[in-house]
């Protein structure tokens, strides 16, 4: 075991290694990602619906879990709604706010996508000063195919980086893109909660005229 990690590190070396655990890094942070996003956009689908239908009279997004979608509509409707009249920069904000673990990662994610390919070359530029020091010790006449092979390992990491950046950067924009998606379903559904609690107010009040 030892003995193929030690062939591993000497076609790859230490950039090479580097690359492997920022793909490892990477591969953790996109389904860590990707995970939450879904569940909690399954869980916004299925409780925003329900929450609609049977909330206590005389309460309105009374909430007191733990999904960021719903808590910023929550705090939309219950605090911010009263002090603003912009409702899409107040999403903006508590965003933010609750997705900030969410904002990391895409950036984690999007570094490596553009360090992966600088430490592919990195690990060349490595694996050819080695190239040329063989060459100079064997009198600067190489042996075509020992230098063909010297080549060939030096663009080993080259290669490594690139399959690290092409799929991180192919996940950085879809997670990007979907959480773009979920800010725009967020002001659409503060907009309609502020309606349906608006009129839930208006119901309360007329029926305690009524009863007057």
């Amino acid at each position: 075991m030892n003995t193929d990690f030690m062939a591993i590190y000497a076609l790859i070396g230490p950039a090479g290694c580097a690359l492997a655990i920022t793909a490892l890094a990477g591969i953790f942070l996109i389904l860590r990602t990707c995970i939450f996003l879904t569940v909690i956009w399954r869980e916004f689908r299925k409780t925003f619906p329900e929450m609609e239908r049977s909330e206590p009279a005389g309460q309105c997004m009374a909430y007191e879990g733990d999904n960021p979608l719903i808590c910023i509509i929550r705090d939309i409707v219950q605090t911010h709604a009263e002090h603003s009249e912009d409702i899409r920069a107040e999403v903006a904000y508590l965003f933010h706010r609750n997705f900030e673990k969410v904002t990391r990662d895409l950036c984690w994610i999007r570094l490596i996508s553009v360090m992966s390919p600088m430490l592919g070359l990195l690990g060349t530029i490595f694996g050819m000063v080695s190239v040329f020091e063989a060459i100079g010790k064997n009198g600067g006449a190489p042996d075509a195919g020992m230098l063909a092979t010297g080549i060939g390992e030096a663009l080993m990491t080259t290669i490594m980086g690139l399959c690290v950046a092409i799929p991180a950067l192919m996940a950085y924009y879809y997670l990007t893109l979907r959480f773009k998606g979920f800010h725009i379903e967020v002001v659409e559904y503060s907009y309609r909660a502020l309606e349906f609690c608006g009129r839930r107010r208006r119901g309360n009040m007329y029926a305690e005229d009524c009863n007057a």
